[in-house]
């Protein structure tokens, strides 16, 4: 269940981010391309910017640890911004899935997905009983 709320919570953040041109951050919907396809699409890219994140995503994190030391985590923007851009690389290889024309857009896209998130898992997080 926790798997399913990532998902969609990362598709309402690359949706939010797809709705700034200045990001050139974009989602292209699979054939016909109507609405269906294209929430379709933002939960399949989610779905994957999700396994990237969890699966590469934390190998990357535990070997760029003393860089994260180093520069007070400031190179978590460029991970993500490299897993996201990675997330679109995967999805090249279709004519539909997650384009991201500049990588340092990229890095503000990731910026606004991980703030997006962050405020998200803050209300989505169960309450704690004592």
């Amino acid at each position: 269940m926790g798997f399913l709320i990532r998902v969609v919570v990362n598709a309402f953040a690359i949706w939010v981010v797809t709705l700034m041109p200045a990001l050139q951050v974009s989602v292209i919907a699979f054939p016909p391309g109507d609405t269906l396809q294209f929430v379709l699409t933002l939960l399949i890219v989610a779905a994957i910017f999700a396994l990237v994140n969890t699966i590469i995503g934390t190998v990357i994190k535990v070997l760029a640890f003393p860089l994260y030391i180093l520069t007070l985590g400031l190179i978590g923007l460029l991970i993500n911004a490299f897993l996201l851009w990675l997330t679109a690389w995967l999805t090249s290889f279709w004519n539909w899935g997650l384009r991201v024309e500049d990588f340092w857009w990229g890095v503000v896209a990731a910026l606004i997905i991980t703030i997006i998130n962050w405020i998200a898992g803050i209300i989505l997080r169960p309450k704690r009983r004592d």
